[in-house]
């Protein structure tokens, strides 16, 4: 039997991460938007493989498709942030990986991120005035950084998702999908 939708049928979705992405928070939605059609690509800082962490360690390695230099967000239909700690702490100092994200909201194009994953987008100047959530640690960085933030399982501003944490994950994937599929957002711009 195949479960495959055709919902995302077409659609290319960048996923930026760097070591220690929550090893849940890359695997489960990128699993959701490949069920529903979508070709998922990971973009990283780094060259061959990035190391997920698990529990209090790192865990499965996952290969990189696109290196953050070489990627060309035109190229994409909708980007995927996934949280841990230490991802959005590495992307956050890598001028391509900010230009990267920011170069989609300039196209109104979809953005997902959960958990820490936000912290990323309050370096490429994204939140300011928009409402969202986030993993509970970093709330007082968006609210400095201009965001309206929310303690909600899942908060959607004009294509930009968030959740909170790993039991998110069902509500975050569904909100994803939906705004993927809907494509560009006219209000969304930076």
């Amino acid at each position: 039997m195949n479960t495959k939708s055709s919902m995302l049928e077409g659609k290319k979705v960048a996923i930026l991460t760097a070591d220690g992405f929550e090893e849940s928070e890359l695997l489960k939605p990128r699993a959701a938007l490949e069920a529903a059609g979508a070709t998922t690509v990971i973009v990283s800082p780094n060259q061959d493989a990035v190391k997920s962490w698990t529990g209090d360690g790192f865990g499965e390695s996952i290969a990189v498709d696109v290196h953050v230099s070489k990627a060309d967000a035109s190229q994409f239909d909708a980007l995927l942030l996934p949280g841990g700690v230490i991802n959005p702490d590495k992307l956050r100092i890598e001028p391509d990986a900010v230009k990267f994200v920011q170069a989609f909201f300039e196209a109104g194009k979809p953005v997902a991120a959960i958990c820490h994953g936000p912290q990323t987008l309050i370096e490429a100047g994204v939140v300011d005035g928009r409402r969202l959530t986030s993993y509970a640690s970093i709330k007082t960085d968006l609210i400095n950084a201009g965001a309206d933030w929310v303690d909600e399982e899942v908060v959607c501003d004009q294509g930009l998702v968030t959740s909170r944490k790993p039991a998110d994950i069902p509500a975050f994937n569904k909100k994803m999908i939906e705004e993927i599929a809907e494509g560009v957002h006219a209000g969304q711009h930076a």
